[in-house]
């Protein structure tokens, strides 16, 4: 629904699987099936605690390019008991497309999902 209804070029999950981010339910192009806790915007997300907006993913130290055509991001944790289970990512194929009002209402979303 995310993806078809923004327009977004990828929406995903990846779900915390011993120690580290797995690949989980998602549509667009082809995307990284693994990432390391602190890495990218995902890991970074997870070990902060917190959603996380890049409005240019260039200018994001340590920004994992799964696919080229990515240029804004937003990540949002999603969490049981307090620890983060999850990870809501979505990409987009334009600059600073997130901002705080997709923030609150991801978060919302992410909910759901305790």
């Amino acid at each position: 629904m995310l993806k078809q209804n923004f327009n977004f070029l990828w929406v995903g999950f990846y779900r915390v699987n011993g120690g580290e981010l797995r690949l989980g339910p998602f549509q667009g192009p082809v995307a990284c099936t693994r990432i390391a806790y602190n890495k990218g915007v995902c890991g970074a997300t997870w070990k902060e605690k917190r959603t996380i907006i890049v409005p240019d993913v260039h200018q994001f130290s340590g920004h994992i390019a799964c696919s080229s055509e990515s240029l804004s991001e937003i990540v949002v944790p999603v969490f049981q008991k307090n620890e983060v289970i999850a990870v809501l990512d979505i990409d987009s194929a334009e600059i600073d497309t997130f901002d705080e009002i997709d923030s609150q209402y991801l978060e919302k979303i992410c909910a759901f999902f305790r």
